[in-house]
């Protein structure tokens, strides 16, 4: 693999995560009932940043979960070897609650979908909102987030890669080229 182009640093993350905060406020006209829910890995330290930018803006603290959709995914069967679950935490009830919904990268759709089975089964929020760092493009089911911080066309011989200092030491998004 080898990397293509770098589409946002340090800098235009950060001001991208900012500019979702205050649309997800806008949209939701404050933070009274507002829940942020990461899918792991990134997605959950994504969903901190965004909790944090919230606090900067409405001086309060909103919930924030972290979700685990292993088990809910719809290729599970065809992974070789054990999955690697790992925990979901949710401590807070979503009933009636406008939950974000936050991912790294938004692709085929089908992580999203699983989300959302898995989401069901802590309850049902009053609406379901998607923010997500980068849209690539290629759905193969009829999802649309609702916060993007980039658009990036590209290939399906290309890998959108995120890297936040939480997990890789350093925040960046990079295409690669697969082969």
């Amino acid at each position: 693999m080898r990397e293509k182009a770098r589409i946002l640093d340090k800098d235009a993350i950060a001001r991208a995560i900012i500019r979702i905060a205050h649309e997800i406020v806008e949209r939701n006209k404050g933070i009274d009932n507002l829940c942020l829910v990461g899918i792991r890995n990134r997605g959950v330290y994504l969903a901190q940043r965004l909790a944090d930018c919230i606090k900067n803006i409405e001086g309060q603290d909103v919930l924030t979960g972290a979700l685990d959709i292993t088990l809910y995914r719809d290729d599970l069967a065809l992974a070789s070897g054990q999955p690697l679950v790992r925990k979901t935490e949710i401590e807070f009830d979503i009933n009636a609650k406008n939950l974000v919904l936050v991912d790294d990268v938004l692709y085929t759709g089908r992580t999203v979908r699983a989300a959302l089975d898995a989401l069901v089964d802590f309850g049902r929020p009053k609406s379901i909102q998607l923010a997500v760092l980068v849209d690539r493009g290629h759905r193969e089911l009829p999802v649309r987030a609702d916060y993007a911080g980039k658009n990036i066309p590209t290939s399906k011989d290309e890998t959108v890669e995120v890297r936040l200092e939480e997990t890789e030491g350093r925040d960046e998004v990079v295409i690669v080229e697969k082969g």
